[in-house]
Formats: C-alpha cells, structure tokens, sequence
C-alpha cells in the first residue's frame, strides 16, 4: 500500500546510504546481463573448431541479439514509462534467463540463434529500465557517477567473461559449458531485480518519491518533439557502439589468428579495454558532473576510434597500446552518453527516449556483426590467411571518421544558443 499523495511532503526523502543501496541492486541485474552477452567472445574460436560455425554464423548470434530490440526495447521503454520500472526490471530479467538456457542448450546454429533472439529481447530493454531507474532515483544528485558505478559494475561482469578461459579453463574442453556457466550469471539478473521491487516498495512507504502524475505519462507525438541534439547523440550512439562491440565479438578469434596469442591471452588482451571502463567510466561521470563539457568529451572519444584500427592493421605494436586506446575511448563516450538523454528530453518522455536510442543503436549492431563476419568469410580470414582481418578493421576505421563528425557537430549545437546544458556545469533538467 502506497502513502497518500497528501503525506508526501511530510516524508524525507531517502538516504544516500539507501539510494547506493539501489544502485548496488540494480547493477547486480546488470552485472548478470553483461556477462552473458560477453561470453560468446572467448567462444568464437571453439565454436568454429567444435561445430564449424563460419565468421558470419558468430557475428549473427550477436546480430540476433541485436535483431530482437530492434522492436521490443522501443515497446520496452514505454512499457516502463506504463507499469513502473520495478515491475519491467523483473518481466525483463525473466525473459533474459529463458533465453539464456535455450542458448545453452542449443546445439545448432538455429536453436543457439533463438536463444541469443530470446536474450537480446529481456536485455537490451532491461538495460533501459535499469538505466531509467538510476535516473530515477539520482536526478540532480550525482546522476552521471552513478551510471558511471552502474557501467563499472556492469563491466566486471564483460571482464569475468572475458577472462573465462583464464579462471575457468576446464570449462573450455566443451563449447557449451562455458554458456552454463553464463546461465548461473544470469539469474543474479532476477535476484537483483527482486531486490530492486523490495527496496522500492519499502521506500515508497517510508520515504517521499513522489508520485506517478506527469511525469509518468506518455505520448507518442513526444518524440516528434526530440530536438536535433538527440539525434546527433542518437547518430553517435549508433556509430560509437558499432565500432565497439562488433569489434569485440571477432577480437580474440582475431588476437588468435592474426597475432598468435593464446586463448587466454586474447581474452586478457580484450578485457584490458574493459579494465579501462570499469576503472574510469565513474571518474569521468564525475568529472563531468563537475565541469560540464560532455560533448567535448564525447568528441574526443570518438576521435581515438580512428588511429585504433588503422595501428591493428598496418603496424605490428604491441596489442597492449591499441587496446588501451580504445579502452580509453570507450571510457569516455558510454560514461556521458546515456546520462547526457536526461539533459536533452523531458522526464515523462525519459524511458522512451532511451528506448529509441537503445533501439536504433541495436540497428547499427545487428548489420554490423553480421557485415564483419561476412567480410572476413569473404577474405578468408583465419590463422593461415591473417591479412584476411585487415578489410574488417578499414570498415571500423571509417566508424571511427562517422562517428567523430557526428560528435563535432553535437558539441557545436550544444555550444550555441540552442544547447540543452551539456557543455554547462548543471544538473540535468528539462530539455
């Protein structure tokens, strides 16, 4: 039972302590969710060895992955904005763990494809209803470092992934227990969510959150309304993630092949970029909170996409450098990005913005996994053949050029009059 709207006002708001405390649920949901995703990764190898999946099979289980948000993360975000966020974060996380045990269960391409399918429609949508929540409860109060621990967080469970073959060698004789294992991550997705419902609830009864009102209500024509900065950072949110995470479903394959590297080394090597978001993601939330100037670091982000791939391809440096580059800029752009749609949509319109955001980022993901893969089936890349990776690496090049026009452009619409705050020192508020 809810406290009267008439209460409210008498009640104080919660704690700090209690506000890290939902933070902390919510990115256990996230930490289950990332490791599943990035657990294909150090799979790529034994899947081609072990059941002759070609380049093209790999990048399309991350495709359909990326397929299923395409519509459902849209419809998410309004569902959130409908029935609350607690209740979403539960739906979703269910749906994850479904997917994730058909996934593990699969022994073909078509029924591992359905799983991935299943997974991807809980996920990315539970991604923005974690998201929604964070902004729910930090508006206004350290709202980018708390995404920022959210991302570390979520990262640690891309880092575990990615450094499977190293602590869970023996899972490796088989390609289908390390997705076990995954299975076992995932359900810390409903144990958090559950904590999140029980966290909320208690404060709604103990503490003044507001009510649904306005700010709960959706129109559809809202988005007619979204500004152009929204679509630049919707257009770098498509670009940036492209270059990144189609990169990483081919990167140990490609340390393996091209570079010699072990297994274990090539998921190593793969989790340094994660080390660097873990690590840095929160200080640059909070440096941004502090000085503003969120385009401008979005902008320099995107710039270090480009020398990235250009030093995998035609020099023979150390992985090492590239890889904390791009860990560097893969640093920058996700810890301001995603905070940065609270600055430039109205509250009531948030869960739908991000859904959008979210939806059309998954458009850019779903062709570009399977156009890598495709490509390097096409120069016939593998161990014997390693220039046959360099086509994949010019096509991430050029994300890189795409990407840092489209953030020169949002840093000069949020630097003119028209600007929603991005580049100013203030808490997010109306558009």
């Amino acid at each position: 039972m809810s406290v009267a709207p008439s209460l409210l006002d008498s009640l104080p708001e919660p704690t700090k302590f209690y506000r890290w405390l939902v933070l902390m649920s919510v990115s256990l949901v996230m930490f289950g969710n990332y490791y599943f995703y990035d657990a294909l990764e150090p799979l790529a190898k034994l899947l081609q060895v072990q059941l002759h999946f070609t380049d093209q099979n790999i990048g399309l289980l991350n495709s359909f992955y990326s397929i299923a948000p395409i519509a459902t993360v849209l419809i998410g975000g309004i569902l959130i904005d409908r029935i609350g966020t607690r209740k979403a974060l539960l739906i979703f996380s269910v749906i994850c763990l479904i997917g994730s045990v058909i996934t593990a269960i699969g022994v073909t391409f078509p029924l591992m494809a359905a799983g991935r399918f299943v997974f991807g429609m809980g996920a990315e949508s539970l991604v923005v209803a974690v998201t929604t929540a964070v902004a729910k409860w930090f508006k206004g109060k350290e709202l980018s470092f708390a995404l920022g621990i959210n991302l570390m967080i979520a990262r640690g469970g891309t880092w575990m992934a990615q450094n499977s073959p190293t602590w869970a060698k023996g899972a490796y004789n088989s390609w289908q227990t390390p997705w076990v294992i995954g299975v076992g991550f995932v359900s810390l997705c409903v144990i958090g969510a559950i904590g999140y419902w029980i966290l909320e609830v208690r404060a709604e009864r103990t503490s003044s959150l507001g009510t649904a009102g306005e700010s709960d209500k959706l129109v559809l024509s809202d988005v007619k309304k979204f500004g152009i900065s929204y679509w630049y950072l919707v257009g770098l949110c498509v670009v940036f993630y492209s270059a990144i995470f189609p990169f990483e479903t081919f990167a140990v394959k490609y340390f393996v092949d091209a570079k010699g590297t072990s297994l274990q080394l090539g998921g190593f090597l793969l989790s340094v970029l994660t080390i660097f978001t873990m690590i840095g993601t929160p200080l640059i939330g909070l440096y941004s909170d502090k000085v503003g100037r969120r385009a401008t670091i979005m902008l320099l982000g995107t710039f270090l996409l480009i020398p990235v791939f250009l030093m995998m391809a035609y020099t023979n440096i150390t992985l090492y450098v590239p890889m904390a580059m791009l860990g560097f800029a893969f640093t920058l752009v996700p810890a301001i990005i995603w905070p940065s749609v609270a600055y430039l949509v109205e509250q009531r319109s948030l869960g739908t913005a991000l859904g959008l955001m979210t939806m059309v980022q998954n458009m850019g993901l779903a062709g570009m996994n399977w156009v890598l893969g495709k490509a390097n089936d096409v120069a016939g890349a593998s161990a014997a053949n390693p220039s046959g990776y360099v086509p994949m690496l010019k096509i991430l090049t050029v994300l890189g050029f795409i990407g840092f026009g489209l953030a020169f452009l949002l840093r000069q619409r949020e630097r003119g009059p028209n600007g929603h705050g991005l580049e100013t020192i203030t808490t997010a508020s109306q558009a």
